[in-house]
């Protein structure tokens, strides 16, 4: 076990301080430095956590010393600059997506895999107590023969709390958020073999917290049926509409036996609920004591564990490649106004040792 375990950050936007305050309690990570194309954000990230500024990325991908890349660069950036870190021998854990193309994406893997090099991609919710309690609940058949499932994402509208909406309207609502609950479902069903797709904006016309009007091209609600190759069925909304107070949230898993609700992918603690057929729901105790809110880093500690015992990690740059692809096959539906096949395909991962 290397210890420490020197990691370096791209990107000190919004999220950089989650990952760095939940990175705390493990002492065996060591955050070496950061890089921002704002030095001057750079500079404060460190202050406030530690570590160097690095002027450029290629200083911090020269730095021997950094063993992983946390790449938290915008939406974007992510191909070019997950390319470039591989590309210089470093592992690497991305914020998702992976990428906005299969082509990049795929092509990312198989750089990775090239260079002999770890790449990982958020979301990691699927690490959550929360989470990986339903998910046990479903192994165990409790639920019988999964068949469909309801996944709701109401995002609410972005230019509410974000000081740089941008970028978020700019890939919308499916690549930046759907991505949450298709990790979950694809690590319960596996690969997704079909998906049909709408999508619509909404809100075109807004007005961030400065009170300067944009406007928006990217659909900011979408909906689609994913078919999944074990036979299940879901449909997922994703929206930047409907603010969080909706009471349709989370994700519902309806089986021959069954339902089991849990009613926040993102958040560790969120309630799970099970119900035998036609009968009320009831909690369902969590495998182990939930971590309050969403640990941004666990993703993150999970493949930094992973490479210390030389396994495979849970949350891959495989899986994630795969999510983008029914992200962009969705985007081709609603575009083309028909159905489209998925290929690709992936290993799904290990349940964590605590909740077996």
């Amino acid at each position: 076990m290397k210890d420490p375990f020197n990691i370096a950050i791209i990107g000190c936007g919004n999220i950089a301080g989650g990952y760095a305050k939940t990175l705390q309690p493990y002492s065996h990570i060591r955050l070496r430095g950061a890089t921002d194309i704002d030095i001057k954000r750079a500079e404060d990230y460190v202050a406030a956590y530690g570590g160097r500024v690095y002027p450029t990325l290629e200083a911090l991908l020269a730095d021997e010393e950094v063993d992983l890349v946390v790449n938290l660069s915008i939406h974007h950036a992510h191909f070019v600059v997950i390319r470039q870190c591989l590309n210089a021998g470093k592992d690497v854990y991305s914020e998702k997506p992976l990428s906005l193309t299969s082509e990049e994406a795929q092509s990312l893997v198989a750089l990775a895999q090239k260079q002999g090099r770890r790449l990982s991609c958020a979301p990691s919710t699927i690490l959550g107590e929360a989470q990986q309690t339903a998910w046990k609940t479903i192994r165990e058949g409790k639920l019988g023969t999964v068949r469909v499932a309801y996944a709701e994402v109401n995002w609410g509208r972005i230019e509410s709390w974000h000081p740089a909406p941008g970028p978020f309207y700019a890939v919308g609502a499916l690549f930046d958020v759907g991505v949450y609950p298709l990790t979950i479902l694809t690590t319960i069903f596996g690969p997704a073999r079909r998906v049909t797709g709408f999508g619509k904006v909404l809100y075109p016309d807004r007005v961030t917290k400065e009170g300067v009007p944009f406007h928006i091209d990217t659909p900011d609600f979408v909906v689609a049926a994913v078919e999944f190759a074990n036979g299940a069925v879901a449909r997922l909304t994703t929206n930047f509409y409907v603010g969080h107070h909706s009471k349709q949230r989370g994700i519902e898993f309806h089986g021959d036996l069954g339902s089991l609700y849990l009613n926040d992918w993102q958040n560790f603690d969120g309630k799970v609920e099970f119900a035998e057929f036609n009968k009320p729901y009831e909690v369902v105790p969590y495998v182990k004591e939930p971590y309050h809110g969403a640990e941004w880093s666990r993703g993150l500690v999970e493949m930094i564990a992973a490479i210390n015992e030389d396994r495979p990690a849970r949350i891959t740059g495989v899986q994630a490649a795969h999510v983008v692809d029914i992200l962009c096959a969705v985007q081709n539906s609603f575009e083309q106004g028909k159905p489209v096949e998925l290929a690709s395909t992936f290993p799904q991962p290990e349940p964590m040792e605590w909740a077996r």
